[in-house]
């Protein structure tokens, strides 16, 4: 935690800013290990303060980082004035987390000899890139959530509701040890299927179909995110084809990505396969994107991304193609970057798998 800090004070320059004020609880907790619902962070060269308030007096003390000055207050923002140095000219705070009302509130208490700054995401980006350990929690997470999903194949999903599926999905993942599933859980059968944020209803999912399933377990704060598109039984050749299809565009965005190589890139890697079958219009939304402390972060892989992978970084690889009124398919798995490659964490196979 302590290197993060500093990694982060060395990137202050960046912003032409003395210090940040950190307010993302997902950034404090990467940066402190706090879990607790209320707390501000105050990083700078010589600057290592954690702001929380009375109902986190132990679990800051078991948590935070030994490196930060812990102080406790009621209203957190009232106490960084005096925590701020003599010679702070240029203040930056988080401008994509923090309200204008808050932003007007740390303005009035800063006073006017201080500039305040956007910080951007500073902090986001050194969460991009993952240490051995985080890899390691995005693993194991990996791992619980294809356990879980093992189990729900084993029980069948033909005469079972989409949603009746995904709750049990989500009660294997706790009962093996997930803190929660890391997102919503999606079942989506037959043409349901072709929304790629399909809900799961309360309809019985038929023979001879196919049913995708996206799911991700939350363990010691770090998620996973997976899909897999499985068989009831016997499907027409079109629909094999696309299956193929999806398989095979997956394994090329697998092989595109390694460090140096642009989202852009990887993106178009998979995207040339599907539109070279004639299903351009049919794969709509980004390749991937970066999986860690939350479901969604950077880097982006997809038409439109500025992003360099870099090693370190956890991606989806996640092509589908999408029929409207027939099907969809979508194949993701969770891949780590390397310098040559890619790492796949997910387990569960990529060949259709027929569950009655």
């Amino acid at each position: 935690m302590t290197d993060r800090a500093s990694r982060l004070a060395e990137k202050l320059p960046e912003l032409g800013a003395d210090l940040l004020v950190i307010t993302s609880l997902v950034n404090v907790r990467y940066l402190t290990g706090f879990t607790g619902s209320n707390a501000i962070v105050l990083v700078g060269p010589d600057s290592r303060v954690f702001l929380t308030d009375f109902r986190y007096v132990e679990q800051s003390a078991a948590e935070v980082d030994a490196a930060f000055d812990r102080r406790i207050g009621q209203e957190l923002m009232e106490l960084l004035p005096e925590l701020l140095p003599p010679s702070t000219g240029r203040l930056a705070f988080e401008d994509a987390h923090m309200t204008v009302r808050t932003h007007g509130r740390l303005r009035e208490l800063v006073g006017a000899e201080i500039e305040l700054v956007a910080g951007g995401d500073l902090v986001e980006s050194l969460r991009a890139v993952k240490d051995s350990q985080e890899i390691e929690r995005i693993a194991e997470a990996t791992k619980l959530a294809d356990a879980a999903l093992r189990q729900i194949m084993e029980q069948g999903l033909s005469g079972r509701t989409e949603a009746e599926v995904a709750t049990a999905l989500e009660r294997a993942m706790g009962d093996l040890g997930a803190q929660r599933p890391s997102f919503d859980t999606i079942v989506a059968a037959g043409a349901h299927g072709a929304l790629p944020h399909a809900q799961p209803r309360d309809v019985e999912i038929g023979p001879d179909e196919l049913v995708v399933i996206d799911w991700g377990a939350e363990l010691d704060g770090y998620c996973s995110d997976c899909t897999r598109t499985l068989a009831t039984g016997p499907l027409p050749d079109t629909t094999l084809q696309a299956y193929d299809l999806v398989r095979e565009a997956q394994l090329a965005g697998v092989d595109a990505v390694r460090a140096g190589v642009g989202g852009r890139e990887a993106d178009a890697a998979a995207r040339e396969v599907i539109g070279a079958a004639g299903h351009a219009e049919h794969f709509g939304h980004g390749l991937g994107h970066g999986v860690g402390l939350e479901i969604h972060e950077a880097p982006r892989l997809s038409q439109r991304s500025d992003s360099v992978l870099a090693s370190g970084n956890v991606v989806t690889v996640e092509p589908g193609v999408y029929v409207p009124g027939q099907f969809g398919v979508r194949i993701e798995d969770l891949v780590v970057v390397t310098e040559t490659a890619g790492t796949i964490l997910t387990s569960v196979p990529k060949d259709l798998i027929t569950v009655g």
